[in-house]
């Protein structure tokens, strides 16, 4: 028999040149589908509008042993929002959602003022530390009381933080009596307003409570936890995961984090507003979870996509103030660009616009390859 040869290979600087680019084709398409791909792009289109619409956006600069620049205060302000959101993400992840956060950001924030207001010395750090240890306190236990209303009380989520989300707001004022309770404490001031080692600190407070998150989700066992009771609670109970104490966990660290949160806040202005302080926060927070690629139905998570979806939505706020948005019509304009992000990052959505005709002749078999989802293919 005649031995079957194989073709020989194209060489030489031609051949190099065409390795190179189907290497750098599938790198970019490996990139393209990476569940961050479209949060990043997003992120820096905007920052790319604010550096024309601004000048000297991106500039840093260092004064009096402090950093400012429109990215700084992005951050800074950007800071509650991103801790609200990781807590919202993990009680996404387990199939659930809290729309009493907001609450909990006014409740802490009146509680700690409340408290510094009726000091002797506003700036002794011993009673502002009380405060905040107060503060915090409750907000934990007003998770606690969400996460047993749903986990032992078997009601949906939605209804039992709605209860927390009406009665709460409720709260804050009686605490406050109704009243905008302002104070002047300088140890307060520094968790929302003042700087440490050159930084906001409460974005340092913000990067250290997401590396905890991550830790605890990403390097222990915590995280299998939660996306199996998100993916299938009943499954996970026969499989020996005590359920109720996942989800009572999750709701607990979801309002510590609304606890924190508020504290920036009311720190930030000296002051605590029942009424206002935090007001549709739980919004924004789902939308930056939607926006980082956590599903609403429970599962897998994205603590990276969760806090690119804050900095997105701070930086959409930024953005419109830049472009001169009149004020009645900021959130309708704000709910079309986050309509339309996460049009863009949706797969299906993408298939369908952008769809490209498959080669001549194909039939029903190129068909069903391109109604084949991404996530299936790649």
């Amino acid at each position: 028999m005649t031995p079957i040869s194989s073709p020989p290979r194209a060489t030489g600087p031609a051949a190099a040149a065409g390795t190179a680019r189907a290497g750098l084709r599938s790198v970019l398409g490996a990139a393209a589908r990476h569940h961050l791909a479209w949060p990043c792009l997003v992120l820096l289109a905007l920052l790319g509008l604010n550096v024309v619409l601004t000048d000297g956006f991106l500039a840093v600069e260092l004064k009096q042993g402090h950093l400012y620049g429109g990215l700084v205060d992005i951050a800074r302000f950007g800071a509650p929002l991103i801790l609200v959101a990781l807590g919202m993400t993990l009680v996404i992840a387990t199939g659930g959602i809290d729309l009493s956060v907001g609450s909990v950001v006014a409740i802490a924030g009146a509680l700690a003022c409340l408290h510094i207001s009726g000091l002797d010395d506003q700036n002794s750090v011993a009673g502002v530390l009380t405060a905040v240890a107060l503060a915090l306190g409750l907000a934990v236990l007003l998770g606690v009381w969400n996460g047993l209303l749903v986990a032992v009380g078997g009601i949906q989520p939605i209804i039992a933080t709605l209860v927390l989300m009406v009665a709460g707001r409720g709260v804050a004022q009686l605490i406050t009596d109704g009243q905008i309770i302002t104070i002047n404490s300088a140890p307060y001031k520094l968790i929302g307003a003042g700087y440490w080692l050159t930084l906001p600190f409460c974005l340092i407070v913000a990067a250290a409570i997401t590396a905890l998150a991550a830790l605890l989700t990403r390097r222990l066992a915590l995280g299998l936890f939660i996306e199996s009771v998100g993916g299938n609670a009943e499954a996970s109970r026969l499989s020996g995961i005590r359920a109720r104490g996942v989800l009572i966990v999750v709701y607990a660290f979801c309002g510590l984090c609304a606890g924190i949160a508020g504290l920036m806040i009311s720190s930030n202005v000296s002051s605590a507003d029942g009424n206002n302080a935090g007001l549709w926060i739980e919004l924004d927070a789902i939308l930056a979870v939607v926006i980082g690629g956590t599903s609403l139905s429970g599962g897998r998570f994205s603590l990276a996509g969760t806090v690119l979806g804050a900095l997105i939505i701070q930086t959409l706020t930024t953005t419109i103030y830049a472009i001169g948005v009149p004020p009645e019509t900021t959130l309708l304009f704000k709910a079309l660009v986050v309509t339309a992000v996460c049009l863009i990052q949706s797969p299906a959505f993408r298939r369908r616009v952008f769809r490209r005709r498959g080669p001549r002749g194909g039939g029903a078999a190129a068909e069903a390859r391109r109604d084949v989802p991404e996530e299936v293919t790649s």
